[in-house]
């Protein structure tokens, strides 16, 4: 189940020629009707083109397609970019019926490359004439990169149904704030265009920005939410318990697409989940969370197998976040390793880092903080530092 798990929404994915590998590269989402719509994208100054053509169209909470294109990202593209997006945009919504404003784009591929434009507009009447209730998959595909899966999700909670899919598996540190990560996630339920947002921002944006790959953020993260209202009944407004049902039922799907991200990052042989307690406000762990997350050192460290507390110790103490380092503790997996501040004697003379050293077999690894008696609490999403990641990336326009 995908995207086209909610009702009133179709989906289709094809083969336009637009990268070398021959994979389907092209996708459609289409809502039976223009209705509530929400974006968040990626906050670098170099945006892509079909970036800054969403966020403009979004100024009114309404949408009813998304067209999505995998080989260029159109992003370090200029003008001609912005030209490009306009176009593609026009003539798909031209293939619709519909009026552009109502059709949103989202790229991913290589920067700087030229959106493939002839091999696009070509493969539009095979696009719309793929669309299906059953086109979740193929959408899901179209969309992938490097990606070895496609990603996807369902959820149900009474009456409200909730799918999505995303891509992703490098350049991924979601600073949406927001890599190249593109998530798509639709529900039916009736909710107004002037409270959706609430629910990408209170819901999808504390979830996608948890997650890192790399460290990086690309120029064309972008996660929509779309409502086709099929489900029908009444409004689903803040503090209905409808309002409950729809935001669990988010976040079911959201944890579970950025799962699976982290388990196809590129090259990644490990899952980090950093959890940091005891910080003064719920920002000062998330920062934490992350820089532990993004650290190179605690990355190689997980993917050699060599626990080395002093690397967690390092990133934490240089997050930037002010709290008192007596109070620290850590535990890698089950193993305490750090206690008031200091690496345990245990840890090199009892044993200790053997304990460690077999969590860190494991193919998911938990690294759990805490950094004095406050109430913040956040967590973060992450993965080692392989061989193969550099590989990947170091040939990637090759």
């Amino acid at each position: 189940m995908s995207v086209t798990f909610p009702h009133g929404f179709r989906a289709a994915g094809v083969t336009a020629g637009m990268k070398p590998s021959g994979r389907p590269d092209l996708g459609l989402l289409l809502g039976n009707e223009p209705r509530s719509a929400a974006g968040l994208f990626t906050t670098n100054l170099f945006a892509a083109a079909p970036v800054k053509l969403s966020r403009r169209r979004l100024g009114r909470n309404l949408a009813q397609a998304v067209v999505v294109n995998s080989g260029q990202a159109n992003a370090g593209t200029g003008i001609q970019g912005d030209r490009d997006a306009e176009a593609s945009s026009a003539a798909v919504a031209d293939a619709l019926g519909l009026d552009p404003s109502v059709v949103l784009m989202c790229s991913t591929g290589v920067i700087g490359e030229p959106l493939h434009l002839d091999e696009y507009l070509a493969a539009l009447p095979e696009l719309v004439g793929a669309l299906s209730e059953d086109g979740g998959d193929a959408f899901a595909e179209a969309i992938m990169t490097t990606d070895t899966v496609a990603k996807q999700a369902s959820a149900e909670r009474g009456p409200y149904r909730v799918g999505g899919c995303a891509k992703g598996v490098g350049m991924i540190d979601p600073d949406l704030k927001l890599a190249t990560m593109l998530a798509f996630v639709t529900t039916d339920a009736p909710i107004p265009p002037a409270d959706i947002g609430r629910l990408a921002t209170e819901v999808l944006e504390p979830r996608f920005e948890s997650l890192t790959v790399d460290g990086c953020t690309s120029t064309n993260d972008t996660v929509l939410l779309m409502s086709s209202a099929a489900a029908g009944g009444e409004l689903v407004l803040p503090g209905t318990p409808g309002w409950g049902q729809v935001a669990e039922a988010l976040d079911e799907v959201a944890a579970s697409v950025l799962l699976q991200l982290a388990a196809d990052a590129e090259g990644a042989t490990h899952v980090i989940l950093v959890e940091v307690t005891g910080a003064e406000r719920e920002g000062d762990a998330r920062v934490i969370a992350k820089a532990i997350a993004d650290s190179l050192l605690v990355k190689t460290a997980v993917f050699g197998g060599d626990p080395n507390p002093g690397r967690i110790l390092q990133a934490i103490g240089s997050s930037g976040v002010q709290f008192l380092p007596q109070l620290v503790e850590v535990s890698i997996g089950n193993v305490r390793v750090i206690l008031g501040g200091e690496i345990l004697t245990s840890y090199f003379d009892e044993g200790g880092a053997e304990a460690a050293k077999a969590v860190l077999r494991e193919h998911d690894v938990v690294l759990s903080v805490s950094v004095g008696g406050g109430p913040g609490e956040s967590r973060a999403l992450g993965v080692d530092l392989s061989h193969e990641y550099v590989k990947i990336n170091s040939e990637y326009t090759t």
